[in-house]
């Protein structure tokens, strides 16, 4: 019967969990939605690389919308519950909270995991893997998109021109550039040759040209200076027309994983700000996974409420807990990154006040209680009489 009634429950939960988590996400990889677009249509860029791209994204939005889905389909779940008043007649039948609350912990340990695989593994190799990607799509973007006797500017503060691109296209011939990267002093570059040179693991394109000339004129225009070369490098920033990262061939902390995170704390090779982000996105490995637990602790109490509209009144409740959640998790972050919180206090703050919050709600409707009951127990209103204490407590359940 127990068994019966634990999947009952599990499968309430299960739908809403479903369409909540494939909804958000959805709803948050449309803002890549644009960019993605551009690639394909602006850029040329394959529709496999395309897809290839939105799956790596997706585990940096899941770490997110796995506790929100389940704390909104615990709220509607068991909404529906008391609201068709099967709660109640559970609760008839002998059946306590903490019985209840066997189903909603399993699931809760279920997304406990599945978040926690998608922030230490998923979410590092889905960062990196779109940036060398990325790459790979700026490289062929740049070997393809390069034309003969056309003005090319997709490389910032590069005007690119090349005479003549062989069929083979392993190099370009009668080379004409304009460098305006240093504005005091923009230069002209001439050469007969020149090859594309793409290093994958720097993440660095390099044009090497051959046998030409620079010719560089100062802001006054009083100063001409030239310069013959047999080989010179100009490193191409493929940063405005892809990746939109400035330092290639370096990890961001959102790309390194639990172990590498350890090591660089450990050995003291940041300071300041940077060290602060890097711890910052340490503890947020464990503490968004725990969400999980936290959002079920409170969510169960919150959602055995009798209520006419389930869906609504869950879906506000649930939107209303998240926004302060983040709200909390947002101002702890911004107070770290300044150096005004440790980076445990900022992180696990929200945590520690949502679990505190969910575990005397939780056993207030395991026992029962009035809200002026439970103001009496934590000691905010003075404890009355017997007798008015019955009076009060009749009031307070003839009111609910």
């Amino acid at each position: 019967m127990q068994r019966l009634l634990n999947r009952y429950i599990a499968r309430e939960i299960a739908v809403p969990f479903g369409m909540i988590l494939c909804v958000l996400t959805f709803v948050l990889l449309m803002g890549k939605i644009l960019q993605i677009m551009d690639l394909m249509i602006n850029k040329g860029i394959d529709f496999t690389h395309i897809a290839r791209l939105m799956l790596y994204l997706v585990p940096s939005f899941l770490m997110f919308t796995i506790p929100i889905s389940l704390l909104m389909a615990i709220l509607i779940g068991l909404g529906r519950l008391s609201g068709d008043n099967e709660w109640t007649v559970m609760r008839i039948s002998g059946l306590s909270l903490y019985q209840l609350s066997a189903p909603v912990a399993g699931f809760a340990l279920a997304a406990f995991f599945m978040t926690l695989l998608t922030t230490l593994f998923l979410v590092p190799y889905g960062n990196l893997a779109s940036k060398e990607l990325l790459f790979d799509m700026a490289r062929q973007k740049a070997s393809i998109g390069i034309k003969e006797k056309v003005f090319i500017d997709d490389f910032q503060g590069i005007l690119l021109y090349t005479e003549n691109v062989p069929a083979h296209g392993d190099f370009l011939e009668g080379v004409l550039i304009s460098d305006s990267r240093i504005s005091r002093e923009p230069s002209t570059i001439i050469a007969r040759r020149a090859y594309l040179v793409s290093n994958p693991d720097t993440m660095v394109m390099t044009l090497r040209l051959e046998d030409g000339s620079t010719h560089t004129v100062d802001a006054a225009l009083n100063h001409y200076r030239k310069m013959d070369f047999r080989f010179y490098d100009i490193r191409l920033d493929l940063s405005p027309t892809l990746t939109g990262n400035d330092k290639p061939g370096q990890k961001s902390s959102t790309e390194m994983s639990l172990s590498e995170m350890t090591w660089i704390l450990n050995h003291g090779t940041l300071k300041g700000e940077a060290l602060r982000e890097l711890a910052i996105e340490l503890h947020k490995k464990v503490t968004i996974p725990l969400s999980c637990l936290v959002f079920a602790l409170i969510g169960t109490p919150l959602g055995i409420r009798a209520h006419r509209s389930v869906r609504a009144r869950g879906f506000t409740i649930g939107l209303g807990l998240v926004l302060i959640y983040y709200l909390l998790r947002l101002s702890g972050e911004a107070l770290v990154e300044t150096g005004r919180l440790a980076p445990a206090i900022g992180t696990w703050t929200p945590n520690v006040m949502f679990a505190v919050a969910g575990l005397l709600l939780f056993i207030a409707s395991a026992r029962e209680w009035t809200p002026r009951q439970v103001l009496r127990r934590i000691g905010i209103v003075p404890k009355a009489s017997g007798r008015e204490e019955q009076s009060a407590s009749g009031r307070d359940r003839g009111a609910s």
